[in-house]
């Protein structure tokens, strides 16, 4: 059991809870920063973000935040936007979350929702092909 422990606690594939914790505290706040809509950004303006996950670094001092916009459009300029805006952003965060050192904001446009919709593609294309019915 001590061996299997060390392994979980020290595994960098997992993270720690610490890493968990904070991570989520910057999702909330930087998904509250969208919704009071203070990024003046024109690429950012009026559109709809999602916060999807933040990972943290080890040390906590990065912060990797995955976005994607609604309908998942101009994700690329989405992010170019935000990483234009993460000083700004970082600034936010710091009147909202009480941590002793805030990490760098890194965007990344979130790719799950694109990967589940191909994977689904594939399945009806299968079932498709096997003579099964479509389904929803």
């Amino acid at each position: 059991m001590e061996h299997f422990e060390y392994y979980s606690r020290h595994d960098p594939k997992h993270p720690s809870q610490r890493q968990l914790r904070v991570g989520e505290l910057i999702r909330h706040a930087v998904s509250q920063v969208f919704e009071r809509d203070e990024v003046h950004d024109p690429e950012i303006a009026g559109k709809s973000i999602t916060v999807t996950e933040v990972r943290m670094s080890p040390d906590l001092k990065i912060a990797t935040v995955y976005v994607m916009p609604l309908g998942g459009e101009d994700d690329v300029a989405v992010v170019e936007a935000l990483d234009r805006a993460a000083p700004f952003l970082r600034r936010r965060i710091g009147g909202i979350v009480a941590l002793k050192f805030l990490p760098k904001l890194k965007f990344v446009a979130d790719e799950t929702f694109n990967q589940a919709s191909r994977i689904d593609a594939l399945l009806r294309e299968v079932r498709r092909d096997n003579g099964g019915d479509d389904g929803p």
